[in-house]
């Protein structure tokens, strides 16, 4: 059966080598699979991707974004997701919607109020069958972004807004079997090892 893998983590934890490294991983069990990313992931979602990466002349308030990033979320579901995985092809994402639990939920400290009724209207229960954290002081993180070159909106928050994301990106984890956690801050090799075997285990496990 199909399944819907998501990598999510804070900036500079090092998700583009844990997707590159699960890529490889997928392809050597002849696994048929899509990447995607959020936001974006389609034009229209790629277009909202702009808007809420980039400074613009008007203020984007936090309500905005996270209208944003459900409306993109959702293209991306209908549109590539969900048709990948009734066509027998896995999904691969670079991040899904426990980024905006931690990020606007968390980051921005928007009221459960208002964010989980969106949540549930758009997403109607739909979720990844193994979301990967790849856990970093954000201290760390942001340190390793900064050295790749101009970071975007997001990327310049104040730490405590990284702090926050973080907490909820661990509450979340914590207790749940659809999550692994992997120790970003070790060294390239050992995350690496950490990823292999703790993803080995599991598609051993749900690849039958």
């Amino acid at each position: 059966m199909s399944k819907f893998i998501v990598v999510e983590g804070l900036e500079g934890a090092g998700k583009t080598t844990a997707l590159e490294l699960i890529k490889n991983l997928l392809s050597g069990q002849g696994i048929n699979f899509v990447t995607t990313r959020e936001p974006g992931g389609t034009p229209l979602a790629e277009k909202m991707r702009d808007i809420v990466k980039s400074e613009t002349e008007e203020l984007l308030t936090p309500e905005a974004e996270l209208l944003l990033m459900y409306a993109s979320r959702i293209q991306l579901i209908e549109n590539v997701i969900k048709p990948a995985l009734n066509d027998g092809k896995w999904v691969l994402g670079d991040r899904h919607d426990m980024s905006s639990l931690a990020y606007q939920g968390g980051g921005r400290q928007i009221d459960q109020g208002l964010l989980m009724p969106i949540r549930n209207a758009v997403l109607k229960g739909f979720e990844p069958d193994l979301t990967i954290l790849m856990d970093l002081d954000p201290k760390i993180g942001l340190a390793r972004a900064a050295a790749r070159g101009a970071l975007d909106r997001i990327e310049r928050e104040q730490i405590e807004f990284f702090e926050r994301t973080r907490a909820v990106y661990l509450s979340l984890a914590n207790n749940n079997p659809k999550v692994i956690v992997i120790d970003a801050s070790k060294t390239l090799e050992e995350v690496q090892l950490q990823l292999t075997a703790s993803l080995t285990n599991w598609l051993n496990a749900n690849n039958s």
